[in-house]
């Protein structure tokens, strides 16, 4: 079984989907709710993978996409996999490379983030002037390459075989990426058209499990899409959580797409209570707080995002009290660790002056010293949520946590 359910969130209005589990992997187990740092070209940029188990991380995620273009997909299969290509002993994902390929080639990011609440990246006018890099038909996505301009073919089954050779643990199937720009009409086409490609992804899964029957098996997760669309999104979860090809089925789903900050919990629901239970759940894209913890009550189990990572580059330090940048002023004689008490390698060693320097000075420890921390941090964040629903003081912690962050 890929996926033990554990306890459940009961919370005092009785409306929480959230729960605890654990996914089985040939390379350890997973418990849930977990967030997985993003090591999009089989690392997480500035950190030894060594650290990031450090940080308690159970798994990494790394980009389909990105591996494909560089080294190869084969480089990392005749390595043994991702796992040994970057000394990872632990579990690894992979996305599918859908996403990279519909937002670099049309110039589109999820809309997830705090900065972007409510709105899109990009408007009518841009979308209609840019040229895009990708072009999108029911066989599969022709692209260019962003890092010299050639053009390649993604399908389902190349997908599937790019992801195989990467030999991730978790892999995910190929879908179609939509904006929130996109109209109702092309959303319920572009919905079918994934729900096709998820039938080929099973498909060409089973195929290559079977042709590989030397390595580890990978689980296969379908991907939700359907944008703000309460009953496409529905129809999105009933049709992969109910489809089964050759004997094959999704050994756990993606929630994917765009969707609004403000929504996300509400749509998060409606997937998660048309989806099976006893299969893991991945919420592609969040990691500030108030994300978790909506997700979390309605039925996610683990999540990805490159933001702690991202923003520790820029000097942004996650803290209980919130977010705050260590080369400001303030920090340059205060030699106090980046967050009393916490006891990631960073707080333990340094303190905010020194890394005040280090961005001060570009150099390159500066990111490396954040991003520990900053992986710390989320990672923790995660881990104490699973704590509080198994200890029974989830909603406590949760006011608490929100309450200090965001007050």
């Amino acid at each position: 079984m890929a996926f033990t359910l554990g306890t459940r969130l009961v919370t005092k209005d009785g409306k929480s989907l959230g729960r605890t589990g654990t996914i089985h992997t040939p390379h350890g187990d997973i418990q849930t709710p977990a967030f997985i740092p993003v090591g999009t070209k089989a690392t997480v940029k500035a950190v030894l993978p060594e650290a990031i188990a450090q940080v308690g991380a159970q798994a990494v995620l790394s980009n389909a996409y990105h591996l494909y273009l560089q080294p190869g997909s084969d480089i990392l299969d005749a390595a043994g996999g991702l796992g040994k290509f970057m000394n990872w002993p632990g579990p690894t994902y992979t996305d599918s490379g859908g996403f990279q390929v519909m937002s670099l080639g049309a110039g589109f990011k999820k809309v997830l983030s705090q900065e972007f609440s409510g709105k899109t990246v990009g408007d009518k006018e841009t979308a209609g002037k840019r040229k895009s890099l990708a072009s999108v038909d029911d066989d599969g996505v022709w692209f260019r390459s962003h890092l010299n301009g050639v053009k390649h073919r993604f399908t389902p089954e190349v997908s599937m075989r790019i992801q195989h050779e990467i030999g991730a643990d978790i892999i995910f199937a190929f879908d179609e990426l939509t904006t929130l720009l996109n109209t109702r009409e092309y959303q319920e086409k572009s919905l079918e058209r994934t729900r096709l490609w998820a039938q080929r992804c099973l498909r060409a899964h089973k195929e290559l499990t079977e042709q590989r029957v030397d390595k580890p098996y990978q689980q296969l997760f379908g991907v939700i899409q359907g944008a703000q669309y309460e009953d496409l999104r529905r129809k999105a979860a009933r049709d992969l959580g109910a489809m089964e090809i050759d004997g094959q089925q999704f050994d756990g789903f993606g929630i994917g797409g765009a969707l609004e900050k403000e929504n996300l919990g509400t749509i998060v629901g409606w997937v998660c209570e048309e989806l099976p239970e006893n299969r893991a759940r991945h919420l592609l894209g969040i990691s500030e707080p108030d994300d978790f913890f909506r997700a979390i009550e309605s039925g996610a189990d683990t999540f990805d995002c490159v933001n702690p990572s991202r923003v520790a580059r820029n000097a942004a330090i996650y803290a209980p009290d919130g977010r705050f940048n260590v080369n400001r002023a303030r920090y340059k004689t205060d030699f106090s660790a980046l967050v009393e008490g916490c006891t990631c390698y960073t707080c333990t060693h340094y303190s905010k002056a020194y890394l005040h320097h280090l961005f001060k000075a570009k150099e390159m420890l500066a990111s490396t010293l954040a991003t520990i921390h900053n992986e710390h941090f989320t990672v923790k964040l995660v881990d104490d949520i699973r704590a509080s629903i198994e200890g029974g003081y989830y909603e406590e912690f949760r006011d608490e946590t929100l309450g200090r962050f965001y007050g």
